[in-house]
């Protein structure tokens, strides 16, 4: 007969208290038997623990036990406490029956038992009559958890390829149930989705493959579903369920092949060295290190030519020149390259060579080469006396194309913007075109150009490199401009200067000058010249003591000659000063005309004689330049000053025909003369001439002229009024086209004008058409 849940745990409550009743009664029977009159040392009860089932669902306390006392008779003068953990709150007890119930829905999973202490009270003395006794009430367990994967969901891998059998994962379930109490905790494992390709062992929860050779090429993951059920797997036991994402890892089991056997690639020839001719790839179904590949070229005629490399991150080979392709020389290649893996796993030699070959053909394309010097470099000398046409040496160069195009050959004067050099465009004769000088430049670095005279675009480069030798065509001089003093103290055969010399020239064998007096100096008294044979002279003096008084400067002539071939040789003059020296002959002062000024009169007294007259003159300067200031009048007081003034007059007038405001007449006459006025401020630099008369015409012509006058005048005379003045002229004219609009004298006058058409303008305008209109409508209403 099959118990449902709920009829399972009610059996389990009757159980426990059959024997919580039967322990009662066994306490009972052996109180009976102890002998009458002996003094109790120890009541009888002392429990243990009593049993509870936990999740009880019913409406009534859960009975747990009774307590009782062998001092009760039943009358009800026994009175029984509990005390410890859930008393009063989750376990209460009948005070007069000792009957324990449980009030609350108990969980073994949150606390498994509870530890209380029950005593017996007098009722009337309320003193124990039985010592306090403490006694455990224990969570009996059901089965009301699940099994669950607290590191669920699983990931894992394992190689492709794997016997059957191989272990991949393990996967653990737990069960908050009693472990120690029936079958509430025992877990059994199984695979629900994953077959047939995996099984779980059911009590360790280990998966393991379940098919051989299982290829990641073809699939690299699975999804498995495994499920925990207590109660060793038996029906009505709980479950849990967990995923496990197994991904296959690659093996190298997969061997590279060419896509196809044979390749062409064309190359132009004009391809610089280190460029990519080609890419090529063996495809390898294998990832990472199975995958990666090494290339070479085992045979063909382009071994020392080509070379392949590989790309890392793509594993392609990369073909590459190594040496100048020439078409002419050779117009094709064939290769034939290997790839292979790098890492071969001996498991799988079974499934072929790991590696592959294909052939590669390189067809080498003509282009239209420029033409090529016999030399990178050309070097030349040429002496710098070298007259103009003559001929330094000679470049060669041609077309290496099939068609061997003539050359013709030209400088790059950019190299030789002096144009020092020419060459002849048809043989590459170069000769000079300018005398040479070494000590300008000493090598010249030039380019030729060599140009197909069948196509100009295409333009070959040549380098020369032309040496001037140098000859023997600068005079020596003097190394620096020396300053040579003598003490007027000096005494016979004083070195006081030691001279060399310097030479543009650059003889093989170096320098060698010779220093000598010239003629007319060798013989003065007064110095002479040591050559010291070391490209170096010394001058001496020959005579004790100099006077600044009698002369104060020597000019000495020196004459140096120098070694070369023919030999060149320069007169210098060498400066000597006679100047005042201390006693360690350090010139104090070389100027002769000291000794002129009065004697006992320092230097120190002159300069401040200088400084009061100069002190003097300054003040005279000052006192005469504020006099003048006192003495000029003011150019114009403030009461006159018109500047930036503005004069207004609001008066209408009556036009050019009110003779009475003022006089026409001024303004007609324009022959009379005007009188220049000019800024009182300001001297007038530039003069006017009269203007000339003006002839009688209209008078909207004159005044227009009058103005367009008086205009030009503003604009350039500088003696004009103040420079930001306005001056207006607005002169109407004599009559006028619409005649006067006035409305004083409208009705009166006999004009002949039709105002008719403004009764036309609308409403706005209809009283002036009633008072200026002719129609009998507009009459007098």
């Amino acid at each position: 007969m099959k118990l449902g849940k709920v009829e399972f745990c009610h059996f389990l409550q009757i159980i426990a208290l059959f024997l919580c009743l039967s322990g009662m009664n066994l306490t009972e029977l052996s109180r009976s038997r102890s002998k009458p009159g002996r003094s109790r040392t120890k009541r009888s009860w002392v429990w243990n623990q009593f049993f509870v089932l936990e999740e009880y669902m019913g409406t009534d306390p859960l009975y747990v036990g009774k307590l009782h006392s062998d001092v009760d008779k039943g009358d009800g003068s026994i009175k029984y406490i509990l005390s410890g953990e859930g008393a009063s709150s989750i376990f209460i007890i009948d005070e007069n029956t000792g009957d324990i119930h449980a009030t609350k829905r108990l969980d073994r999973e949150e606390q498994a038992y509870y530890t209380l202490r029950a005593q017996a009270l007098d009722r009337l003395t309320n003193k124990p009559v039985e010592p306090e006794s403490e006694f455990v009430i224990k969570i009996q367990d059901i089965n009301d958890n699940e099994p669950k994967f607290l590191d669920g969901p699983y990931t894992a891998g394992v190689s492709e390829m794997s016997p059957v059998g191989t272990s991949v994962v393990q996967v653990t379930a737990t069960d908050a149930d009693d472990p120690t109490y029936g079958n509430s905790a025992r877990v059994v494992y199984s695979i629900l989705q994953g077959q047939p390709y995996f099984s779980v062992e059911p009590k360790t929860g280990i998966i393991k493959t379940a098919l051989p050779n299982m290829d990641r090429e073809a699939k690299d993951q699975y999804l498995l579903v495994i499920q925990a059920k207590d109660m060793v797997g038996q029906n009505g036991g709980l479950s849990g369920t967990t995923s496990v994402t197994v991904t296959l890892t690659d093996v190298n089991d997969n061997p590279p092949r060419f896509p196809r056997r044979s390749y062409q690639y064309n190359v132009p020839e004009s391809l610089p060295v280190a460029s990519v001719v080609a890419r090529l790839k063996a495809v390898d179904a294998d990832v990472g290190p199975n995958a990666e590949m090494e290339y070479k070229i085992v045979d063909g005629d382009g071994l020392g030519v080509f070379k392949v490399l590989v790309d890392k991150e793509t594993q392609e080979g990369i073909i590459m020149i190594q040496k100048e392709l020439d078409y002419e020389a050779k117009a094709s290649y064939t290769l034939r390259i290997e790839a292979a893996n790098k890492q071969v796993d001996p498991r799988f030699l079974s499934l072929g060579p790991f590696s592959d070959m294909t052939t590669v053909k390189i067809i080498v394309e003509d282009v239209d080469e420029p033409p090529v010097f016999t030399s990178r470099l050309y070097s030349m000398v040429v002496s710098e006396a070298a007259k103009v046409g003559t001929i330094i040496g000679t470049v060669a160069a041609h077309d290496p194309d099939a068609s061997n195009s003539p050359v013709r050959y030209s400088i790059d004067r950019n190299t030789d913007l002096e144009r020092y050099f020419n060459i002849d465009a048809n043989s590459g004769v170069i000769t000079t075109a300018k005398p040479l000088d070494r000590e300008t430049n000493a090598v010249h670095n030039i380019t030729v150009l060599a140009m197909e005279s069948q196509n100009p675009s295409q333009i070959g480069r040549g380098y020369v490199a032309i040496t001037i030798l140098d000859i023997n065509d600068n005079a020596p001089e003097f190394a620096m401009d020396y300053e040579t003093t003598v003490c007027e103290n000096a005494e016979l055969g004083k070195v006081i200067q030691r001279i060399s010399a310097i030479d543009k020239d650059d003889p093989p064998s170096g320098h060698q000058f010779t220093f000598s007096l010239a003629g007319e100096a060798a013989n003065n008294h007064n110095f002479t010249l040591q050559d010291n044979k070391d490209n170096t002279a010394s001058i001496i003096t020959r005579r004790n003591g100099f006077r600044r008084q009698e002369q104060s400067v020597y000019y000495l002539p020196i004459f140096i000659v120098d070694s070369g071939s023919p030999s060149l040789s320069s007169t210098n003059t060498l400066t000597i000063r006679v100047c005042d020296c201390d006693t360690d002959g350090i010139a104090q002062t070389c100027n002769a005309e000291a000794y002129i000024l009065p004697a006992g009169l320092s230097t120190g007294a002159l300069i401040a004689i200088l400084a009061c007259v100069l002190t003097l003159l300054v003040l005279v300067l000052l006192i005469v330049t504020m006099r003048r200031r006192k003495k000029e009048p003011l150019v114009f007081d403030e009461e006159r000053d018109i500047r930036e003034n503005i004069v207004r007059y609001d008066d209408e007038g009556g036009g050019e025909e009110d003779t009475e405001a003022f006089d026409m007449a001024a303004l007609r006459n324009l022959n009379i003369i005007r009188d220049t006025k000019t800024r009182r401020d300001v001297t007038p630099e530039i003069q006017f001439l009269s203007r000339p008369s003006f002839k009688s015409i209209p008078d909207n012509v004159i005044f227009r002229e009058f103005i367009w006058e008086r205009l030009k005048e503003a604009d350039v005379d500088p003696c004009a009024p103040p420079y930001d003045s306005l001056q207006t002229y607005a002169f109407e004219g004599n009559g006028s086209v619409a005649e006067s609009l006035s409305s004083l004298d409208s009705i009166s006058s006999n004009s002949d004008q039709n105002y008719d058409y403004l009764s036309d303008w609308g409403p706005r305008f209809k009283r002036l058409a009633d008072m200026y209109g002719t129609g009998p409508e507009n009459l007098y209403s």
